[in-house]
Formats: C-alpha cells, structure tokens, sequence
C-alpha cells in the first residue's frame, strides 16, 4: 500500500531553476515544499557560516525511513515547509567559521543532521562532525551514522551484548539490520539470527555474517526461532518492525533477555505484555538514537567515532544497497517504501 501512496505522491522530481545572484554560487537542494508530495529540486543561495559552523560539499546523503516519515508529516519532530531532508552525510570542508577548531579546510568529514543535509552543500556544528579515517571512503562513511550508530548504541549501550550470546535482528537486511549484524558477530563476537521477509534477504543476511535465519512470511517467527535455538531462546532481540512480529520477539526471549524498540516499519505498534517481562525476568528497552545528541552527546559521539573506528579497521564493512542522484531523490524514497531496499541507500551528490 505504501508503495502505491508513494507513487502517486512522488512521480517525478520538479526541477525549478534560479540564476545566480550577483557573484554568489547558488547549490542544489531537495525541498519538501509541501506534504506527501514529490521533492523539488531548487538552486539555494547560500547564507554565511556562524562563528562555531562549518560548510560541507556534500558527496554522499544517507536515505532514512525517517526522512519519509518528516515529508509525508508522520514523524515524531515536525518541520515547517519548505524544508530539506537528509540526516547524514559525507563530504569535504570548504569553509570553517572563526571559533572553529576541530577541523579545517580540505578536510574529509562525516555528519549528522536533524535532517537539512540532503544538497550539495551543508552548514553543520562543528560538533556534528567527524573526520573519516584514511581508509575509509566517503561512500562508507555516509553510510555509517545512522545504522551502526544505532546498531552500536542497541547493542553495547543499551542491551550490553556479551561475546557468547545470540542476538535476534528483524528487518534483517535493511540498513539497520545489517549493521547490527556487523557490529553483533564482527567485534562483539556474538552470534545472530536474522529474521526477514524474504528468502533473497535471508540469504543476504547469511552472507553478512548471520549464523541462522528466519523468513517470517512463511509462518510464525516464535516457532522458527525456537527450532532454531532450543526452547532456552535467545538473549538479545533489536526490533524495528514493532507489531506482531515485535510481539513474537518478545516471547524468544530467554531468561533475563533484552529486547530493544528501534522503530516501527511494519507501522504498527504493539501493546507490551507486562506480565511477560515479570514472569521471565526480561526487559523491554527503548532507543531514540536522535535524542542522544541532546540528553547524552558523549555516548552519541563515541557511537559514531566507534563506526569509524571499526570501520578503519575493516572489522565492519557498510553494505549499499543503491546509490540515486539527487535528481533521482523520489525514486530513492519510492525505492525504500516498497521494500526493494537491502542495506543503505545513498544520494551521491557527485
């Protein structure tokens, strides 16, 4: 159904045009200008950096479910039109403000946004940004600050996977999911489940490190797990699902396990049964990774600089599923809405 709204709301991308002012370069921006309807593509002039701001060419722009969310107006932070979307980046610093002292000129960097990065240039706080390893590309690093940020914070911070434990992922092969799947059995040394809607997705899921996995359309995912890993169940589930499928997670939970609400895709949320968590001594565990910038910056930050860090390594390795130009931006939406997505997708902006 989702699909079928998108295509009717995003057909095409509206390209509107402006001449440059004066000697002033103007750069290319999606704008929601209006909800539920396809992203134009505008010329922005540009507006001076702050004392503690930084201006970024853009090279690459993740694309979020949660960038859907803000233009259809269904997300948790509304936004006055007209307004771009994007909430991660990579690029080069081409100007830094006078108090600026964390980066410079000709640096390469990596981002977050309360969305307003998805064009060809960005004016971020310098807090916001991070220097990409050498050996990390810009494509990777686009890829990493909402995923394994999140799959990071899910799975140390929040559930404290231990080496040893298994871990039940949902949505297994979008961005999320693989990065959980990274992050749980490349430097925590647990072992995954991996649950999805498809047998294609299950077998990218495998072929990322997954040790075991589910096609939950094909029947009950309690009863496939139990099968899969004894009646004992496992120690740790990431869900960004919710509804039913979140519900039957819940109940694969061993004693003392943890089960962590990242999200809600299947658009559905479900009603925690309180009864449950008492009997078998589990917990249900929340995580807004957005808020984290506010309420919690230091474990923010080093969920990010941990991204980077692994990724230097080689220990993590971002999987992109399709790259669109920005022109292409409402094709990249439509592209996630109807499920075709596996792994990130990216907006080049080169």
């Amino acid at each position: 159904m989702a699909g079928v709204v998108w295509r009717q709301c995003f057909p095409w991308v509206r390209l509107c045009r402006r001449a440059w002012l004066g000697n002033i370069r103007h750069y290319r921006a999606a704008l929601c200008t209006e909800l539920k309807q396809p992203l134009a593509i505008e010329e922005v002039a540009p507006r001076p950096v702050q004392p503690h701001e930084v201006r970024v060419d853009v090279h690459f722009c993740g694309v979020n479910f949660a960038d859907i969310l803000v233009c259809r107006g269904q997300y948790q932070e509304k936004h006055q039109v007209p307004f771009t979307p994007g909430m991660e980046f990579s690029g080069t610093v081409l100007e830094t403000g006078t108090d600026v002292s964390t980066v410079k000129e000709g640096d390469r960097v990596v981002g977050v946004s309360g969305f307003n990065c998805m064009a060809e240039e960005h004016i971020a706080d310098q807090k916001a940004l991070w220097q990409i390893p050498e050996r990390v590309s810009f494509q990777e690093a686009a890829a990493l600050p909402v995923s394994y940020g999140t799959a990071i914070l899910a799975l140390e911070h929040r559930a404290c996977t231990q080496p040893g434990e298994t871990v039940l992922v949902t949505a297994a092969a979008g961005a999320t999911g693989l990065a959980v799947i990274d992050v749980a059995t490349k430097v925590l040394q647990a072992k995954v489940v991996a649950a999805a809607g498809s047998d294609e997705k299950c077998e990218l899921a495998m072929q990322r490190g997954a040790q075991a996995s589910v096609n939950y359309s094909r029947g009950g995912l309690r009863e496939a797990v139990r099968k899969l890993v004894g009646s004992g169940g496992v120690n740790v589930v990431v869900d960004t699902v919710g509804g039913d499928i979140f519900l039957e997670a819940l109940h694969s939970l061993a004693w003392e396990g943890r089960i962590v609400v990242v999200g809600f895709a299947g658009g559905t949320i479900a009603s925690v049964p309180t009864n449950l968590l008492l009997v078998k001594n589990i917990s249900a565990i929340g995580l807004y990774r957005s808020r984290y910038r506010d309420q919690n910056f230091p474990a923010f930050s080093k969920s990010l600089s941990s991204a980077l860090q692994y990724c230097q390594e080689r220990r993590i390795q971002p999987h992109v599923g399709a790259i669109f130009k920005l022109e292409e931006v409402n094709d990249a939406f439509l592209h996630v809405t109807q499920r075709k997505s596996t792994g990130k997708v990216l907006i080049s902006l080169k």
